[in-house]
């Protein structure tokens, strides 16, 4: 049966604001069963084992970022700091501890208990949080050590000499997650349901790293800001789901689609951006729309590749050696989502070269220094290797205490003001 094409223009958008919905419904419904719950992260949720235990995965920083985007953050950073939390430390941090002193209430439904608490090491935040739950619940805690690249753009095995220690590493590291997942639940472990838990997985991949191919297209076929936040939840919240891999299919469809008809996410595209950095969610309507205001859009962020996991690369498990195979995706993945934050020059570059670039945005907040350390220098560097125009803006993706949407919108026109008069002497020396 053929999609009509009414119903393909924007249904990843309507799709994927519904499996939100059903997510959250099915978070509810954990707690008030007081079912299973793993708290996982984005980079490295380790979502393949988990599921064939049953887990329900429920995912902090997307919790406390939908605290933000509807605008009740301040709430609950209010009554964090009341309980002695700074305001200097992550804002993700201070809204979950809210959530958990309101005993799970959260804008969207409610939230369960931690059962398990599963991470890895690509955050140094992960830890500090994981040990809160901890002395909340005392519940167990298990973190993934995954060893970092030795240096930019080292992802290829080829180029380690001791991958195979590495990988090794990991694989004992997932045989003792399974072990204890055994002893929570009681479910013995099914290698088989692993199996297709990974395949799921293996479709998302292709499909993310496919989606954001596309992207090259012109006009560009979706805002990495906005609509690559949707997209980016779906990729976490339902990672190794038949609704996952489905979703991801449609979605290349209704990419295809549109490049196929040359329909771009805006009506008059005049520029194209990379954004460096984490969204300004408090003000996150208003935030793109001092861009799109301008004729701009994001074609791709940061951001879309280390929140996904690494997922970007699109890395497939060998389904038929599960565990080998999966340890080597989170080893390359969480490696990834790492270098995504701190070795983002060359994938910078490529992103100018392959995706037709105008400008770049680096956005560090207040929050996060994991992702905002260095791009003051980041910037500079890039801007050596590249003649690009740049804008450098700071907020933040959860206080609204210092967003200063005043400012944020005069260094924008400034910026663009600034990519006008690049974009009128180019056409003139043409």
């Amino acid at each position: 049966m053929t999609t009509a094409p009414e119903s393909i223009v924007g249904r990843g958008n309507r799709d994927g604001a519904a499996l939100f919905r059903q997510w959250f419904e099915k978070i509810t419904q954990t707690a008030e069963k007081e079912q299973n719950a793993a708290y996982v992260f984005v980079m490295g949720s380790i979502s393949e084992i988990l599921r064939t235990f049953d887990f329900t995965m429920v995912f902090p920083e997307i919790n406390s970022l939908q605290t933000a985007i509807r605008r009740v953050s301040d709430e609950y950073l209010d009554e964090a700091e009341d309980q002695g939390y700074s305001p200097d430390i992550c804002g993700y941090v201070k809204a979950d501890v809210a959530v958990q002193l309101r005993g799970g209430e959260h804008p969207m439904g409610r939230i369960p208990k931690p059962t398990i608490g599963v991470l890895t090491n690509a955050c140094n935040t992960y830890i500090k949080w994981a040990e809160i739950w901890e002395r909340m619940y005392q519940t167990p805690i298990f973190t993934i050590d995954v060893p970092g690249s030795r240096e930019a753009g080292s992802l290829n095995p080829q180029n380690e000499s001791n991958y195979k220690n590495d990988l090794r590493y990991v694989e004992i590291q997932l045989q003792e997650l399974i072990s204890k997942c055994e002893e929570i639940t009681g479910i013995k472990f099914d290698p088989d349901r692993l199996r297709e838990v990974l395949g799921y997985s293996n479709d998302m991949s292709r499909g993310w790293k496919k989606v954001l191919e596309l992207n090259s297209n012109r006009p560009s076929l979706f805002n990495a800001l906005t609509d690559g936040t949707v997209y980016l939840g779906v990729a976490n919240c339902f990672r190794g789901t038949e609704i996952g891999s489905k979703f991801f299919s449609d979605l290349v469809e209704e990419m295809e689609y549109k490049a196929a008809q040359g329909i771009g996410t805006l009506t008059d595209e005049k520029y194209r951006l990379g954004f460096v950095g984490v969204p300004c969610y408090p003000i996150f309507r208003h935030f793109n729309e001092f861009f799109t205001d301008w004729g701009g859009t994001f074609v791709n962020s940061t951001y879309l590749w280390f929140a996904s996991g690494g997922t970007n690369h699109g890395f497939e498990y060998d389904l038929t050696n599960p565990i080998e195979s999966l340890a080597e995706g989170i080893l390359l993945n969480v490696r990834g989502a790492m270098d995504s934050m701190f070795y983002h020059e060359n994938a910078l570059i490529d992103m100018i070269d392959n995706q037709f670039v105008d400008g770049m945005v680096f956005h560090p907040i207040k929050s996060c220094r994991t992702v905002s350390t260095g791009l003051a220098d980041s910037r500079r560097s890039l801007m050596t290797k590249r003649d690009i125009p740049s804008l450098f803006i700071e907020s933040d993706m959860m206080d609204k205490r210092v967003v200063s949407e005043a400012q944020l919108k005069n260094r924008i026109d400034a910026f663009f003001e600034g990519l006008a008069v690049r974009k009128q002497r180019e056409s003139i020396t043409a």
